[in-house]
């Protein structure tokens, strides 16, 4: 089945909702879980469903995702298998960049045609979810559907979000609606599982994970001027081919903004996490680092929380937060509700004892600083007593050095705050 079916990861355009975590990286770089990045997640899904033949479109701050993916999955010399990067380019064909998720797989389709494959599956860089693509692609097979859409129940309140859409009794997409309004919900209930059905989700969102039969992606590519899949693509072929719904009911989440990613991170801290990073059968593949594991001293006390390897911490309270590769936290200091990326490199002794002695802020969080509900983005220097303390007291702002969003303090990275800074 693996060798029938080519990945098309969609890397998203300038990320501008998880802005400032975007201002020097594309959205599928940016860092989750303390060691991977989001991109991980769907490429990891892929390696577990035996899909091996990836490409990843983009068209922003590409570098750090073209030095992640090439760092990071390596096949064998004689094996077909790749991740390949695929950034938007200005050809005398197509002079623009990128204007949307069609737009990018239409301006790239001379790639894919150099492959034999049967499926094109096209996902999100986006989302956090763990799914045998496996099952899906049998469903579409046995369908003998064109198109088949992963959907997802959600219940009356989050249905705006998305696009709505519903089956008949074959599971096979007969209308869609994007964003309805709440009033026009009861018109679009479908049919659920009973346990989707005692939680109140009553309706069919679509996840934006699509197969598309290779012959019928080619004359919609061609056909059509269309730039958005979920906008244009999927409502105007509604009626003219056969679309399945395939539900899935397992976790999933949307990394579109910056209270989701601050969110998606935090839960991972829970005793038993709806995305188990701790699953045989469905590991998150990231880049081998050669690193120590994490010290900790000096009587900290560390509750409900992730520590990535290569951490050195000193006499801290870390309570329902991730902690990032390389992170150092001086002692005393109160980490709390907070995500802490870490840092791409360590300080050597004699530069952190040179800076000590000339008053320059090391690599890292100071001593006797207290953090809540912040994301410190990596490579940051937070001198001693630096209060930062997010909640919704705070006003939206964005400066040089921090941005405040739904009361979330974002450090921007490689940020330097002050002895005695406070927000």
């Amino acid at each position: 089945m693996s060798k029938s079916t080519l990945a098309i990861i969609l890397g998203g355009g300038q990320g501008s909702r998880l802005f400032p975590l975007t201002q020097r990286r594309s959205k599928p770089a940016v860092p989750i879980g303390g060691k991977y990045r989001l991109v991980d997640i769907p490429i990891s899904n892929c390696i577990n469903s035996n899909i091996h033949r990836m490409f990843v479109l983009t068209q922003f701050n590409s570098a750090s995702l073209n030095q992640h993916i090439k760092n990071t999955f390596q096949f064998g010399h004689f094996s077909t298998a790749f991740v390949d990067i695929l950034a938007a380019e200005q050809t005398p064909d197509n002079p623009t960049w990128f204007q949307g998720t069609a737009d990018a797989v239409r301006q790239c389709m001379q790639y894919f045609l150099n492959h034999e494959f049967d499926y094109a599956l096209i996902l999100s860089g986006d989302q956090l979810y763990q799914m045998d693509f496996n099952d899906m692609i049998a469903a579409h097979e046995s369908s003998g559907a064109g198109i088949t859409i992963a959907t997802l129940p959600v219940n009356a309140k989050d249905a705006p979000e998305f696009g709505i859409l519903k089956t008949n009794e074959e599971s096979l997409i007969t209308s869609f609606i994007e964003k309805p309004h709440r009033d026009l919900l009861p018109e679009w209930s479908s049919e659920v599982s009973e346990e989707s059905k005692a939680e109140g989700k009553h309706y069919l969102a679509s996840m934006g994970i699509y197969i598309f039969n290779r012959q019928l992606l080619i004359d919609l590519m061609s056909t059509t001027e269309a730039k958005d899949f979920g906008k244009e693509i999927i409502p105007q072929a509604i009626g003219n081919h056969k679309i399945l719904s395939y539900q899935y009911e397992g976790y999933w989440t949307d990394i579109g903004n910056i209270d989701s990613f601050f969110e998606a991170n935090l839960r991972l801290t829970d005793e038993i996490p709806k995305f188990n990073l701790f699953d045989n059968l469905s590991k998150i593949f990231t880049r081998a680092r050669v690193l120590p594991p994490s010290k900790i001293t000096n009587a900290s006390t560390i509750d409900r929380s992730i520590i990535a390897e290569g951490s050195i911490i000193d006499g801290t309270s870390i309570e329902h937060s991730v902690i990032g590769i390389r992170n150092r936290i001086g002692k005393g200091s109160k980490i709390s509700n907070s995500y802490l990326m870490g840092n791409d490199y360590y300080q050597n002794l004699d530069e952190m004892t040179y800076n000590y002695e000339n008053n320059i802020v090391n690599l890292g969080i100071g001593e006797r600083c207290t953090i809540n509900n912040a994301i410190i983005d990596k490579n940051c220097r937070i001198g001693k007593d630096v209060t930062l303390n997010g909640g919704s007291h705070l006003e939206d702002v964005d400066t040089e050095l921090y941005t405040v969003k739904g009361g979330i303090i974002v450090i921007k990275k490689g940020a330097l705050l002050p002895d005695g800074f406070t927000i």
